[in-house]
């Protein structure tokens, strides 16, 4: 792992995020995208400079579906930065069923600094985004993960140094985590590769994207159905669950459309021999990838889930505060 260094956080490339909604990676600019995996690298090395940044404000955690990564990870952020979260459920709000969600967001926004949204419909988050005059940030959605894809970054930043020119091979399902992967990977120049059975890649409009933005010629992600593939030179092996909430009647289908994508032991010995293996989590152990992985020295899961804390740190203050110490 890289040693420790001095790292220089420039204020002006955050003062055009203040007061930005972020619904997806595409909503930043690579420039953007690099301030905050630098913003976030800081805070992590030196916590204490950051504490009370937010002190008085208030974040709205409201959240659709269960989180154990996502809630935790935001409600620290908060009070180390000195800000309150306050967690809404399923059962206190009920987004369009006991209350229209734009009646949702303008009732947040006479109240709160700030929405955090996790939600099955994208459309959901671009709703409320358009009703608050806040800042309202992607928690999840079926089509994004932004904040998933912060972490990971800062993840294979500390883990394997610079982001640019990292081969990233990308294991299952064309999801949520895999949008915002490949939209990151284009602004920062990471060469990225997604396997998967035909008929589960990522939206055309996904990789057209990718193209259009790649900050260097012909980086945009490759898709294959071969994991030995995807895997050949990866610097990163990457997977996730299967079926994701929300699609529990696919269970069977996607388990035998899946099953010669699980991450092994075999499979990693095509990456490179100080290849890691990375996971957004919860996982399945003799599913998407084998406990022998899982748990494996190669295995940097629960430092991938830990480094939450510090992008969503990096987030909140970025949207949220006056100015950058």
């Amino acid at each position: 792992m890289p040693g420790r260094v001095a790292i220089r956080v420039d204020d002006s490339v955050y003062a055009a995020l203040r007061g930005r909604d972020v619904r997806s990676i595409r909503d930043l600019t690579a420039r953007e995208l690099n301030g905050l995996i630098t913003l976030a690298a800081d805070v992590k090395q030196r916590p204490s400079g950051y504490a009370g940044q937010l002190t008085g404000r208030t974040v709205a955690l409201l959240f659709e579906k269960p989180s154990l990564r996502t809630r935790v990870s935001f409600a620290v952020a908060a009070h180390q930065l000195g800000a309150q979260a306050i967690y809404l459920g399923p059962q206190e709000v009920g987004l369009g069923r006991r209350e229209a969600v734009e009646d949702v967001a303008r009732t947040l926004d006479q109240m709160v600094d700030a929405i955090v949204a996790r939600t099955f419909s994208h459309a959901v988050v671009e709703r409320l985004a358009a009703a608050a005059s806040v800042p309202v940030i992607n928690a999840l959605s079926d089509f994004s993960h932004p904040c998933q894809a912060l972490g990971d970054f800062l993840t294979m930043q500390e883990t394997k140094g610079a982001l640019r020119g990292l081969r990233l091979a990308f294991i299952g399902d064309g999801n949520n985590v895999a949008n915002s992967l490949i939209f990151g990977a284009a602004l920062l120049g990471v060469r990225m590769t997604i396997a998967t059975p035909k008929g589960y890649e990522p939206r055309p409009e996904v990789l057209d994207w990718a193209r259009q933005h790649e900050v260097e010629p012909d980086i945009a992600c490759r898709v294959t159905t071969a994991p030995e593939d995807a895997a050949r030179g990866a610097d990163v092996v990457y997977t996730d669950t299967w079926t994701s909430m929300g699609q529990e009647a696919e269970v069977e289908l996607r388990r035998r459309a899946f099953e010669p994508f699980r991450v092994t032991e075999t499979l990693l010995r095509h990456a490179r021999p100080d290849a890691v293996f990375m996971h957004c989590l919860p996982a399945h152990r003799g599913e998407e990838v084998d406990a022998a992985v899982m748990d494996s020295p190669c295995s940097i899961v629960f430092e991938q889930a830990g480094n939450r804390v510090h992008t969503e740190k990096a987030l909140l203050m970025a949207i949220l505060a006056d100015g950058i110490p």
